[in-house]
């Protein structure tokens, strides 16, 4: 039980990253060229996939692909969430709960025994 655990923790780490790699840059580079925005993004995500790799790696020890897949999906939309109301100060939409449901059914078909 400990792998998943530690993995799910890396995938979360591995994912502030992403989200700062595909979207910060709209809240901080807006008047830079594109390239100036990817050239930076591009630095940030390689400390994404140097944390996602290994969590990948560790995970798939006791999970299957699509376990690892749904779990990714379900960090994913756990770190979007506050990153998208808390950071680019959007509003908390109802399809974020929706979301979340699927997800939880996504979780529950994949992880059962």
């Amino acid at each position: 039980m400990l792998l998943p655990v530690l993995t799910a923790g890396m995938l979360v780490l591995s994912n502030l990253f992403m989200t700062f790699a595909w979207y910060g840059h709209l809240k901080h580079l807006s008047d830079r060229p594109w390239w100036v925005a990817a050239l930076l993004s591009w630095g940030v995500a390689l400390a994404e996939y140097m944390i996602m790799v290994p969590a990948n790696r560790l995970g798939a020890r006791e999970l299957s692909l699509g376990q690892l897949k749904i779990l990714q999906e379900v960090v994913t939309l756990s770190v979007f969430v506050p990153f998208s109301v808390f950071y680019m100060g959007q509003s908390l939409k109802w399809d974020y709960l929706w979301a979340g449901f699927c997800l939880a059914g996504a979780v529950y078909f994949l992880f059962r025994s």
